[in-house]
């Protein structure tokens, strides 16, 4: 397999002001997600910084790691989808001659990712499926605690199933995604939106490692959860 690497960085985060070269474990969080890569072997060519930001760009070279693509300014809102800005990079890649066979989408907001994790997703792909993406347990099911509206008087009914089951252990398992490893089939990527995929596959991950950086406070959760994991000690030799 010969995947190539996606680090979608764009400039203008409103939740947590520059946070994709704000220091994670000592370093810029964005050398996280490049240390990945280059933890699965992937060379520099098949590694793509996709960012609009001249800084981020510089902060992501300095990891030694070469950054000659830039992300159109057009594909630099808060509004753009995650399929425009991969379609960008994969069109450059083949313009540069630079063969792969799938894809795999690393979003630095997930810090607590191992490559572990993407080797397991990358080992249940195969070019049957439109993508495998990395999940977690859902923290709530919509057989057991999940409720919808109906009928004019507004009265709540169970989201999905009869409402007959009185044990959470007893429901059937429901998965959500973390945002930390997608292994796209390109070829699926060109003629649909992520949305339409019909054949994907989860790769379990646990939820204490599932941690997408939103909010302040989900940094200070996840870099917490890095030093008890260990996750921080590489770069704090």
């Amino acid at each position: 397999m010969n995947p190539l690497y996606i680090i979608p960085a764009r400039g203008g985060s409103k939740g947590i002001p520059h946070k994709n070269i704000k220091p994670f474990c000592g370093v810029p969080l964005i050398w996280l997600s490049i240390d990945c890569a280059r933890d699965l072997g992937a060379d520099d060519d098949h590694i793509i910084v996709s960012t609009d930001e001249r800084r981020i760009a510089e902060v992501a070279s300095s990891s030694g790691l070469p950054v000659p693509y830039m992300r159109p300014a057009a594909l630099g809102g808060d509004n753009v989808g995650s399929r425009e800005v991969i379609l960008d990079a994969m069109d450059w890649a083949d313009r540069k001659g630079i063969e792969y066979d799938c894809v795999v989408l690393l979003q630095p907001t997930s810090p607590l990712r191992t490559a572990d994790d993407v080797y397991n997703a990358l080992a249940l792909y195969d070019p049957q499926v439109d993508m495998v993406v990395s999940v977690c347990e859902a923290a709530s099911n919509p057989y057991y605690t999940c409720f919808e509206q109906e009928g004019p008087e507004g009265y709540l009914h169970i989201s999905k199933g009869d409402g007959l089951y009185t044990r959470r252990q007893d429901c059937p398992k429901v998965w959500e995604y973390n945002g930390a490893v997608y292994v796209i089939n390109p070829d699926s990527l060109r003629r649909m939106p992520m949305g339409a995929f019909k054949r994907r596959l989860p790769s379990p991950m646990p939820r204490e490692r599932s941690v997408d950086l939103d909010t302040p406070t989900d940094w200070l959760v996840a870099e917490t959860l890095a030093r008890d994991l260990g996750t921080c000690d590489r770069y704090n030799r």
